[in-house]
């Protein structure tokens, strides 16, 4: 690698890192020496920065591109193709999510549901199937929990971000003020004697 210490740490890991969530350690370096990248490359001076055959990089840009993770940005004067990331790390979490989704998450869905719709034959089928309904639960309220987070503006979602824990403080609050007479948490017969 021909990059200096700081940059080179970082697309190292990125690389670690990378392998573990299913992508090719390559890749992760490809996508590291992008993103850090002052500006667009082109696959031969990502091949002078990693040290890696070009029909490596080759692969690596098409993977990312599958992923939706790179921009091309033509360079007037030049006809080689050069790549960069989008500028909002938001916009690139939220593409990574939804890639992840889409190969992870959605195909999930797609089998419980088929298996849901079967008739179960025996009793270990009935427990399986009951096991499945659970997760099938779970997972389509988190899914529809993440459609709705997709939806906010970036500005919103960090604020949602940066409640954590606090937003059980406004949901016991909330609660509290249900059960305020007159809430909804306030029984008809309740009101009735007030």
């Amino acid at each position: 690698m021909t990059l200096p210490p700081l940059c080179e740490a970082f697309v190292l890991h990125f690389g670690e890192m990378g392998s573990r969530w299913g992508i090719n350690r390559t890749v992760g370096h490809i996508y590291a020496v992008l993103f850090i990248a002052e500006k667009p490359l082109c696959a031969d001076d990502i091949v002078e920065r990693l040290g890696v055959s070009r029909s490596n990089v080759s692969m690596g840009l098409k993977e990312l591109q599958n992923w939706n993770l790179l921009r091309q940005r033509p360079i007037p004067g030049d006809r080689r193709e050069f790549f960069t990331t989008p500028d909002d790390i938001h916009a690139i979490v939220r593409t990574l999510v939804d890639e992840r989704k889409k190969r992870e998450i959605d195909p999930t869905l797609t089998v419980l549901r088929e298996l849901l719709m079967q008739t179960p034959g025996t009793p270990e089928e009935q427990h399986a199937q009951a096991r499945l309904k659970d997760m099938y639960e779970l997972i389509e309220l988190l899914t529809n929990w993440y459609a709705d987070v997709q939806k906010l503006e970036t500005e919103r979602l960090i604020q949602l971000l940066s409640l954590g824990s606090k937003v059980v403080k406004v949901l016991e609050m909330k609660d509290r003020l249900f059960t305020l007479p007159g809430g909804r948490g306030h029984s008809a017969t309740q009101n009735a004697k007030d």
